[in-house]
């Protein structure tokens, strides 16, 4: 994949949509491409967070450890990103994620400097963090209420 390629896969992500073309490039220049086999780990929760990851091919599971055993609590797809929570608060990632499907995952790795790097300079990217991470608020609400209704019936 060409920087021109990761340039136009960061801009379908909506945290960086907002971002010119000379950013995206800069941005896509500072990442790191890396490819993960089925099952191999991206990182686990109570790792450090040193990188949020943006998901350019493949498939990735995203689940927690709870008293019951993990749980899943999200799949992610093309053009998603993960990690970002653990670099912005700086505290332990929040969840396990690994690769899943038959096929490769391939993702860019995107560095805490350089990611809070652009936060400070785009406020807008901000904005957008709020907003995904809300919609990961409601998303796992809904799996919990889901999972308190099953439990009870």
């Amino acid at each position: 994949m060409s920087i021109k390629e990761e340039t136009d896969a960061l801009k379908r992500i909506p945290l960086f949509a907002k971002l010119d073309s000379a950013k995206l490039k800069l941005l896509a220049f500072m990442s790191q491409r890396l490819s993960f086999d089925p099952g191999q780990a991206v990182f686990a929760q109570g790792d450090s967070g040193d990188a949020a990851y943006i998901v350019l091919e493949g498939e990735a599971v995203v689940s927690i450890d709870t008293p019951g055993g993990p749980i899943e609590i999200a799949r992610l797809l093309k053009n998603e990103i993960v990690g970002e929570i653990a670099i912005l608060c700086d505290v332990p990632r929040t969840a396990h994620v690994r690769a899943s499907g038959t096929a490769p995952l391939v993702c860019l790795k995107i560095e805490k400097d350089d990611f809070m790097a652009l936060v400070n300079e785009f406020p807008s990217m901000g904005v957008e963090i709020m907003r995904e991470l809300a919609r990961r608020i409601v998303r796992s609400n809904a799996q919990l209420r889901q999972a308190m209704a099953a439990k009870s019936a």
